[in-house]
C-alpha cells in the first residue's frame, strides 16, 4: 500500500467520480482505475461502487476512508514538523470545538490565530463531541474543545473554564422563571429541551440530575442548536445549557437565562490532544493562544458564566 494510493481514493470519494478526481490529480483514468484495484485486491474487499450519485464508498470504504485521511493529515504535519521553525510556526492545524462551546470561542480564536500567525493554515471544524473525540483520537484533528466527562483519560487535558448552566426559557415564556433562581426539581417539571446524548452537556446534566435523586420526565431531544433556539423561541419548552450557546438571544432580551440555586451544574471545558501523536509547533502555538485567550475572555466577563481554571 502506497501513500498516492491513498490519495487516489480520498480524491475518488471526495469528488465521487473517478473522471473528476483523475482531472484534478492530473492523471489519466485508466491509471486512477488500475491504482483503485491494486488497492481492493491487497484489501480483499471492495470499496467503492457505481450508482446514480456516482462513485460511493462501501461500508468497507467509509472505514478505510477514515483512516485514509487520518495518515495523510499524519503525514502532512511530520513534513511541517521537520521544516517549520520555532519562531515562525508554519504548517496547518485543525482545531475541533463542539456546538454549545463555538458561539463564545469560535470567532475569537479564528481572528486571534489570524493575526498573532498569519502562515498558520487554520482549520476550525464545529461538531457534536463524540465526533471529535473519534476524530482527535484517530489524528484527524491536532487539537479539540471537550468537557471533562472523567473518559479524557486517553488524551492530554488542559482544563480551560468551568462553566456554569442555567434554566434558559423564551423571555415571555409560560415556563419562565417566576423568581430570580429556580431549583433542579421545578426546572424538571417544565418540558425540557436538551442536546442528544452525542453532545457534551447532555451526559453532565444527565448525571447530576441522578446524583439529586430526580428524574427528567418530559424531554425534546434535538441535535441542532440552532433547531433548539427555535424550539425555545416557539416556547414548546425550556433548557438547561451554559449561557455561550444562546448568548445573543440572551442579549437581544428573547431569551433569559435564571441560575439554578440548589445545585452545582456546571462543565468543565478543556483542550485536549492525543498523547501519542507529538504535536507540531504550528499546533502547540495555537494550543497556547486558546489557553491565553480563554483566561481572558473568561476574566474579562466577555465569555459569559465561567470561572477561568487557567494561572495567571
Amino acid at each position: 500500500m502506497e501513500l498516492r494510493q491513498l490519495r487516489y481514493f480520498v480524491a475518488i470519494v471526495d469528488h465521487g467520480s473517478l473522471s473528476r478526481a483523475a482531472r484534478v490529480l492530473h492523471i489519466v483514468q485508466p491509471a486512477l482505475s488500475q491504482q483503485l484495484q491494486l488497492l481492493e485486491e491487497e484489501l480483499g474487499a471492495l470499496l467503492l461502487h457505481r450508482s446514480a450519485q456516482g462513485m460511493q464508498a462501501t461500508d468497507a470504504g467509509k472505514i478505510f476512508y477514515e483512516h485514509a485521511l487520518a495518515i495523510l493529515k499524519q503525514v502532512s504535519d511530520l513534513k511541517s514538523a521537520v521544516r517549520q521553525s520555532t519562531d515562525k510556526p508554519t504548517g496547518t492545524v485543525a482545531l475541533g470545538i463542539p456546538q454549545s462551546a463555538s458561539g463564545a470561542l469560535a470567532f475569537p480564536l479564528l481572528t486571534a490565530v489570524r493575526a498573532a500567525y498569519p502562515d498558520i493554515v487554520f482549520q476550525l471544524t464545529e461538531e457534536l463531541t463524540g465526533n471529535l473525540t473519534e476524530q482527535l483520537a484517530s489524528g484527524r484533528l491536532n487539537l479539540a474543545i471537550l468537557f471533562d466527562d472523567g473518559q479524557l483519560g486517553k488524551f492530554n487535558v488542559e482544563p480551560l473554564v468551568e462553566e456554569e448552566m442555567m434554566f434558559i426559557t423564551r423571555s415571555d415564556s409560560q415556563f419562565a422563571c417566576k423568581r430570580k433562581s429556580i431549583t433542579l426539581a421545578k426546572a424538571l417539571e417544565v418540558p425540557l429541551i436538551l442536546p442528544s446524548i452525542q453532545h457534551g452537556v447532555r451526559p453532565r446534566i444527565e448525571q447530576l440530575v441522578q446524583q439529586a435523586g430526580l428524574k427528567i420526565n418530559h424531554v425534546i431531544d434535538i441535535t441542532s442548536i440552532a433547531i433548539l433556539k427555535s424550539a425555545i423561541l416557539a416556547d414548546m419548552g425550556a433548557t438547561i445549557l451554559p449561557v455561550s450557546p444562546l448568548l445573543a438571544e440572551i442579549e437581544r432580551g428573547e431569551m433569559r437565562a435564571c441560575p439554578i440555586s440548589d445545585v452545582s451544574l456546571s462543565r468543565t471545558v478543556t483542550l485536549c490532544s492525543s498523547k501519542n501523536i507529538p504535536l507540531t509547533n504550528a499546533a502547540m502555538a495555537v494550543a497556547k493562544l486558546v489557553l491565553e485567550l480563554s483566561r481572558d475572555l473568561s476574566n474579562k466577563g466577555q465569555w459569559l458564566g465561567t470561572k477561568s481554571l487557567i494561572a495567571t
